[in-house]
Order: C-alpha cells, then sequence, then structure tokens
C-alpha cells in the first residue's frame, strides 16, 4: 500500500492556493445542495483556502471543519482561515475520524486521485461522519494530465510513460473522476446527481497560475519518485522540452472534471 502524498512539497500550500479559483468552489457546491446553516466537512483541506469558501457559504448560521493529514498545511490553514466557526485539524481519511464530529454536508474535491488503491475506503470514512440525509459530493479529474495537442512524437511517449509510471509506482488514478458515481452507488447514496465539465482548458497564451501549477507538478514528481523518460537523458531535459511546448500558444492542453453527490439513506 502506498499513502504517501504523491505532490508533497515545501511548496504544495502555495501551489494549491494559486490554482484555486474560489468562484468555481462556490459554485460547485452551492449546486451541490450546500447552504446557509449547514455543517460541513472539507476533506484534504490543504491550507484551508476551500474550507474558507464554503464556510462563507454556510454563514453565520453554520459551521465548518478542514482536516488534512498535513500538519503543516493545516498550521497554516489555522493561520489564514480559522475562526470560531471555521475549525481546522489534522486527520487521517484511511482510518475512522469519529473525534471529528457529525456533519450534514461533506466535500471531497481532487484527493482520490492520489489514492488508487484506497479510494472507496477513503469515501466509506468520510461518508460515516454525515448524519442521515446528509449531502456527500465527490469532485475529481478524469483523464488526468492526458490530453495534450501539439506534443512533439518523443514527448508525448515520455510524458504518458510516465503517467503509467505514476498508477504503478505511486497509487496515482488518472482515471478517478468516472469512479465516483459508483463509491456513492455501492454506499446506499439517494438522489445521485453527476455533471461533467473541463477543469484545465488551456489555449492561447499561458496563464501564470498555469504555469507555475503545471511546471510545479513536473518538478515535484521529478523529485519524489524515480520515473523513467524514454528518449530523454533525465528530468531536467524532460522538463525544459515540456514548459517549451506548454508555453505554446499554439498548444491544447485540456482534462475532464466530473462531479457526483447524493444524499446519504435514512434508516427505515
Amino acid at each position: 500500500m502506498h499513502t504517501d502524498y504523491l505532490m508533497e512539497s515545501d511548496d504544495e500550500s502555495r501551489r494549491l492556493e494559486i490554482k484555486t479559483k474560489t468562484s468555481v468552489v462556490e459554485d460547485s457546491a452551492k449546486r451541490a445542495g450546500l447552504v446557509p446553516g449547514m455543517r460541513v466537512v472539507d476533506a484534504s483541506c490543504g491550507p484551508g483556502l476551500t474550507t474558507s469558501v464554503l464556510s462563507a457559504i454556510v454563514g453565520e448560521s453554520g459551521s465548518a471543519v478542514g482536516f488534512d493529514m498535513s500538519e503543516k498545511r493545516i498550521a497554516r490553514a489555522r493561520e489564514l482561515h480559522g475562526n470560531e466557526r471555521t475549525k481546522f485539524f489534522v486527520s487521517n481519511f484511511l482510518e475512522p475520524m469519529p473525534d471529528l464530529g457529525t456533519f450534514n454536508f461533506a466535500w471531497v474535491r481532487f484527493t482520490l486521485e492520489y489514492f488508487k488503491e484506497e479510494c472507496f475506503e477513503i469515501v466509506q470514512n468520510i461518508s460515516s461522519l454525515l448524519e442521515e440525509g446528509g449531502i456527500l459530493c465527490l469532485i475529481d479529474l478524469d483523464y488526468n494530465c492526458m490530453s495534450h495537442c501539439g506534443m512533439n512524437p518523443r514527448l508525448e511517449t515520455a510524458f504518458m510513460s510516465a503517467v503509467h509510471q505514476l498508477e504503478d509506482k505511486a497509487n496515482f488514478d488518472p482515471y478517478a473522476g468516472r469512479k465516483l458515481y459508483s463509491h456513492l452507488y455501492r454506499l446506499g447514496y439517494e438522489d445521485i446527481r453527476v455533471e461533467a465539465g473541463a477543469h484545465h482548458l488551456i489555449y492561447g497564451s499561458l496563464a501564470e497560475s498555469d504555469r507555475y501549477n503545471w511546471g510545479k507538478k513536473i518538478e515535484v514528481l521529478s523529485r519524489n519518485l524515480d520515473i523513467d523518460l524514454p528518449g530523454y537523458s533525465g528530468p531536467d531535459e524532460f522538463y525544459e522540452d515540456f514548459m517549451c511546448f506548454f508555453q505554446d500558444a499554439g498548444r491544447f492542453t485540456y482534462t475532464p472534471v466530473l462531479s457526483a453527490w447524493g444524499h446519504k439513506r435514512k434508516r427505515s
């Protein structure tokens, strides 16, 4: 079992904050049913930015709890976003978490992709935090990082090889999004809804947030894992070739995102 976080680095809080679009978080949570007065839990909350958005939605009459396995990120979350209604805890969702309390809305976004083997177990553990009738919202990517137009053949071969090695060596799941509905169905959730859209949709001039996010991903993965890059002398040459491709306004990159949510079945 490989349960270390694939993207762990000293800069991970900054990467997560830069890539998070708060308006998208707000819209997705509201469509899934988050309203004022709810008690919401944000699983794998990172440095707390998403939790702060969820907390703003539930308002003064509600409350929010964010948890993460990283003490460093939770410390940052408490410093930047903690208050009487917004609490943060270090907790491991690979195990039951009874000390966190009970909630009527649970949010799990861009998390299961890093835990291919344990994804259903994680969803079960988070579901146990919900009261009957509560909403569990799962959001993740599909064909994660795999759809690009404009790569030269050498780069495309090495890039796809790297993705497949991440599956084999690092518990990464590039197809996490398509499994979300099944997780909810297997747990007996009712009124399940599914939506699909585009998360990465990159063309034309490259936004600085995308340059930093993708560049940092390549850099960290090269440092954290021993990945074979066919056709390249090493990660530095691969990084240079990828960034040359990625900063070309003629390239096209996209990644589908799927959202699934439902209500926890009430006992008869």
